[in-house]
């Protein structure tokens, strides 16, 4: 498991996963972490990797160190060494903890540029030092290196890799997933087949100097990523993800026990079972056994977790048959016009989808005074559940086929008119097999017009909950 104990930083990186707006008075206490420390540890859980913001700012990240090793869990500690001197140092290796030290580059001020905060290089060099005096790496005492791979920092990476594995120490290069502060960063972004070339000159080097032999695959050099089928995310606030880059909340530690939030997740459950989920180009490559691209940088480039991975240089030729969110709704439910009345789905996430439309004045449904009938806001939610479940039908073409077999629950609160721009919000309340219920409100804006509880039955549905 994954876990942030603060998102508290010093350093501002240009490419960080995290956006700014951190409320750090919700974060969990240390009983709570604790609690959901064990609780992973009772799923099955080897090793916990610490992640931040920065853990070395943490008051207490030495009293949950010693615990995860009381508990003889493993721990792989993400750091930029900050308040990494030597007696720290020694610590963490009398500790045996995993340090991965943050460095991006040999160069100080790019150092500097890349973490947003004038002397970063020298902090790191100061922390990476004082490891290596504590006596890291040692047998049972592994150091890594984390380094992203951009534009700036490109030229270097065959030195940085071979001087990394010099000295005994595992090298962690990651292409960058555009989100948090990375997300407007596009100066860093690198051509996907540059990435390519760069991976199989490393794997040759590490074949010829090393002894190294890996497949090559985005989004890690010399290893792969499936963690969706072994691991997850907990934040500081106690919120479960699948991974840092599918950033859905799937539920939250304070309300729900992990064991729960892992099990009643469609999102996670599909993502273990992504070879009979997955859309478009990447359903089909030779390496699916083994690979599903990056899942988070394809839930941040098009808004949908199963998604093909835009950024794999095997899919530089074919990004028109990714679809992105938001998408039309024609061809994802079985209406046609003037029945058809959702536009496009906007959003899905854990149970629950967006769907959007703007009401035509000739719309089947729109009187001679230019009003919605009441009656709409029904076919509505029906209409917005069935985009969704024709989304997921995409990954295998296969045509939707359902109905609607009953509503309860509704009421109506406004009305609409011709040229209104109209947001309805779906949220899976329960499975039955092919049968499900499902909660729906329509707003203008702020608004709520009216909301209710459909059951549909959807031909072929297989329940994962």
């Amino acid at each position: 498991m994954e876990i942030e104990f603060s998102r508290r930083c010093n350093f501002n990186c240009t490419y960080c996963y995290l956006d700014d707006n951190n409320h750090y008075a919700d974060e969990l206490s240390q009983a709570e972490f604790r609690r959901v420390i064990l609780e992973a540890k009772d799923l099955g859980a080897k090793t916990i990797i610490i992640l931040g913001g920065e853990p070395m700012l943490y008051p207490h990240i030495m009293d949950m160190i010693r615990f995860m090793r009381k508990q003889d869990l493993n721990v792989r500690l993400f750091t930029n060494g900050v308040n990494i001197g030597v007696p720290m140092a020694q610590r963490l290796l009398d500790y045996e903890v995993c340090v991965v030290l943050k460095m991006n580059t040999f160069d100080a001020k790019l150092q500097d540029m890349l973490s947003g905060t004038n002397g970063a290089y020298q902090q790191i060099q100061a922390a990476f030092k004082s490891l290596k005096d504590a006596g890291y790496p040692g047998e049972k005492q592994l150091m890594g290196i984390s380094t992203i791979i951009c534009e700036q920092n490109f030229n270097e990476l065959i030195d940085m890799w071979q001087w990394i594995r010099d000295q005994g120490i595992i090298p962690y290069f990651e292409i960058m997933t555009p989100q948090g502060k990375a997300k407007d960063n596009h100066l860093s972004a690198v051509d996907a087949q540059r990435i390519r070339e760069l991976f199989y000159q490393i794997l040759e080097i590490d074949r010829r100097k090393y002894g190294h032999d890996w497949k090559v695959q985005p989004p890690l050099v010399g290893r792969k990523c499936l963690r969706q089928f072994y691991s997850c995310i907990v934040n500081s606030y106690g919120e479960v993800q699948p991974c840092v880059g599918v950033t859905i909340p799937v539920g939250n530690v304070r309300e729900t026990r992990l064991s729960e939030i892992i099990q009643d997740s469609e999102i996670i459950q599909e993502l273990r079972h992504y070879k009979e989920h997955l859309k478009g180009p990447c359903r089909e490559c030779k390496k699916l056994e083994g690979c599903y691209g990056c899942r988070g940088i394809a839930y941040q480039m098009t808004g949908d977790y199963l998604a093909s991975d835009p950024s794999c240089w095997k899919n530089a030729d074919k990004l028109d048959d990714i679809i992105q969110l938001p998408c039309n709704a024609d061809g994802l439910v079985p209406h046609k016009p003037p029945m058809r009345i959702v536009d496009k789905l906007a959003a899905v996430k854990e149970k629950t989808a967006v769907t959007e439309i703007t009401i035509s004045k000739d719309a089947v449904f729109v009187g001679d005074d230019s009003r919605l009938d009441e009656v709409a806001y029904l076919e509505i939610i029906a209409q917005s559940m069935a985009a969704l479940k024709g989304f997921k039908n995409l990954k295998d073409g296969r045509p939707l086929e359902g109905s609607l077999l009953g509503a309860k629950k509704i009421k109506i609160y406004g009305r609409a008119r011709a040229g209104d721009t109209l947001l309805t919000s779906l949220y899976k309340i329960c499975d039955y097999g092919e049968l499900g219920v499902i909660k729906g409100e329509v707003y203008k804006g702020e608004e709520m017009l009216a909301e209710g509880e459909i059951t549909v039955w959807n031909k072929g549905d297989v329940q994962l909950t």
